[in-house]
């Protein structure tokens, strides 16, 4: 897609069809991201949980202790969720749950720069953010207070994904701030996995030891982009590659000339 044409070819994201963030304009992506289904679904959640939760706060003051707490806690759940589960093995060696693993992460790692895998499914999405935060704001205000924190955490969410696009943009960010995340998840994505697990917030990251900074830190991971799904577990564990109807890629099609690209624009 053409730059000088930044709504050109807009009717196919309205069709579903997928997009390669790596060659997508700023503008294109707002677009994207501001119509897509599962973002759309987020806001209308948002709308009506803030609503229900307003309404059922007693007091309304304490639903408003939610939202500190939630900004809190909501990194450290995800940091943990992908760095031992999205990133464990023990999903693709099960045959029930490797479809699962293969939908939530490991198409993304094969192609990080696909729109449509890139955003999770609302079916995995949603009940991990109310797990997560529905109890502890149950504590603070009771319904209110749980339909408060779950707001927050959708809040959350499509900031997490909105940035997480930028991170997969053929875009240099000119805030210093998002050059720098943008720049920490490329060699999450492109040199070593097992670090680097945060989109936004990294302090979980130092806090466990998985925070780098470049690249000549650490050796280049040969599982960057398979998670370590490569040829010989695909045999022992064949339900991911016969989902996908091809062999795992140690590289992806388009991951050099994807590579050069982030790395200009980090």
């Amino acid at each position: 897609m053409s730059k000088s044409k930044p709504w050109h070819n807009m009717s196919a994201i309205r069709t579903g069809r997928s997009f390669d963030l790596g060659k997508m304009s700023l503008p294109q992506l707002w677009f994207a991201y501001l119509t897509y289904p599962t973002i759309l679904f987020y806001f209308a959640l948002i709308i009506a949980s803030t609503i229900s939760g307003v309404y059922l706060s007693h007091p309304l003051w304490k639903s408003f202790l939610t939202i500190p707490t939630v900004i809190a806690i909501y990194p450290l759940a995800w940091y943990l969720i992908h760095r031992y589960i999205l990133h464990g093995r023990w999903l693709y060696r099960n045959h029930w749950t490797a479809s699962l693993w293969k939908r939530i992460h490991f198409d993304h790692h094969q192609d990080p720069h696909l729109l449509d895998v890139l955003f999770g499914s609302p079916l995995n999405t949603v009940p991990t953010m109310a797990i997560i935060t529905m109890p502890v704001g149950y504590l603070i205000n009771g319904w209110g207070g749980a339909l408060s924190a779950f707001a927050t955490a959708l809040v959350m969410t499509c900031i997490y994904e909105f940035f997480h696009c930028i991170q997969h943009l053929a875009y240099k960010p000119k805030w210093k701030w998002v050059a720098h995340i943008k720049q920490l998840h490329v060699l999450h994505h492109f040199h070593d996995e097992n670090g680097n697990y945060g989109i936004t917030n990294y302090v979980p990251d130092r806090i466990f030891g998985s925070f780098y900074k470049e690249s000549r830190e650490r050796l280049r991971s040969k599982n960057v982009f398979n998670l370590g799904y490569d040829l010989e577990e695909a045999k022992r564990f064949p339900w991911v590659m016969k989902l996908t109807g091809a062999p795992p890629k140690d590289r992806p099609d388009s991951a050099r000339q994807s590579a050069n690209q982030n790395s200009h624009a980090a």
